[in-house]
């Protein structure tokens, strides 16, 4: 039995599926599915289950989940201990939505970094709202930037207010309401508990009249030639605005006010690299780069959140 098989375990345990488990950890579906086999194999019982509800723990299971978890977490302590002994950097993984991954991320843990110095090396990765609990309360991540995560063992403060608005091209005329359009969005807009997800179920927007784009640069885009209606944050889209390659256009939800989190262990079992990070977001410097981040960079050039070797 091996760490990274208690990984796998919770974090199937905890998502219900074998592919959130393996795109939390940034491996492979088979390579989850033979970590949990391993398990299965050393404690003689099928731990969790697949019905048609999803998935489901045996007896077994359920006995080894909170036990599981702890061990994760020690793990992870254990990982920081000797880091820590052997003075070598402090590790700090940061998971976040796509969003701030392609506009924000980049330039503000770069800043974050400069200020640390060779203390911090931190790495950051994409993952769902759903997925951010789970990574951040077992100790696979360090933090989390994005919405509010609702977790009695974790603590999720506002670091930013924003506005969430609707675009179009200055050429766009709305027939119908919201629900007729056709919306353009980022990988969030498959989230169901994004703010992009949350606004389209609030319009009434049908899943056959949403169109997922890359990145919310390539939605914006398409928005621009008169494709449909993005989803963006006013401060990000501010200078498409100006160059009126894209309106705001008013909908019975939009403009409205949301706010960035971060989100962290509770102060007791946060990390000192995490309680930086939480120090540093409420600076003006970080708060300036979340306003106008200047360059960001593509999801897809983000590091994983997380080095779990589990089929060890």
């Amino acid at each position: 039995m091996t760490l990274g098989q208690l990984s796998a375990f919770v974090l199937v345990a905890r998502l219900g599926s074998v592919t959130d488990a393996a795109r939390a950890l940034g491996v492979s579906e088979p390579a989850v599915s033979q970590a949990l086999a391993a398990l299965r194999t050393h404690h003689g019982d099928k731990l969790i289950v697949r019905t048609a509800t999803g998935m489901t723990l045996t007896p077994g299971g359920k006995r080894l989940l909170p036990i599981a978890s702890q061990m994760v977490a020690l793990g992870a302590d254990a990982e920081a201990a000797v880091r820590e002994a052997t003075g070598a950097a402090e590790e700090l993984r940061v998971v976040v939505t796509s969003t701030i991954a392609e506009f924000i991320a980049n330039p503000l843990l770069e800043a974050f970094g400069a200020r640390s110095g060779s203390l911090v090396d931190t790495s950051a990765g994409l993952a769902k709202t759903s997925e951010m609990a789970v990574l951040v309360g077992n100790r696979l991540a360090d933090a989390a930037l994005g919405p509010k995560l609702a977790e009695p063992e974790l603590e999720s403060e506002p670091i930013f207010r924003c506005a969430q608005v609707a675009v179009a091209s200055p050429g766009f005329s709305p027939r119908g309401g919201p629900p007729a359009w056709l919306w353009l969005v980022d990988p969030s807009g498959t989230d169901p508990d994004s703010d992009s997800a949350q606004l389209l179920r609030a319009l009434g927007v049908p899943d056959t009249h949403v169109q997922v784009f890359a990145n919310q640069t390539a939605a914006w885009s398409a928005a621009a030639r008169g494709v449909g209606v993005s989803i963006a944050m006013e401060h990000l889209v501010a200078p498409q605005l100006r160059r009126h390659e894209l309106v705001q256009v008013p909908t019975p939800r939009t403009p409205s006010a949301l706010y960035w989190h971060v989100t962290t262990p509770a102060r007791d079992r946060c990390t000192p690299a995490a309680a930086s990070l939480r120090h540093f977001l409420g600076t003006p410097a970080a708060m300036q780069l979340m306003r106008s981040p200047g360059s960001g960079v593509p999801p897809s050039r983000f590091r994983p959140p997380v080095y779990v070797t589990i089929w060890s």
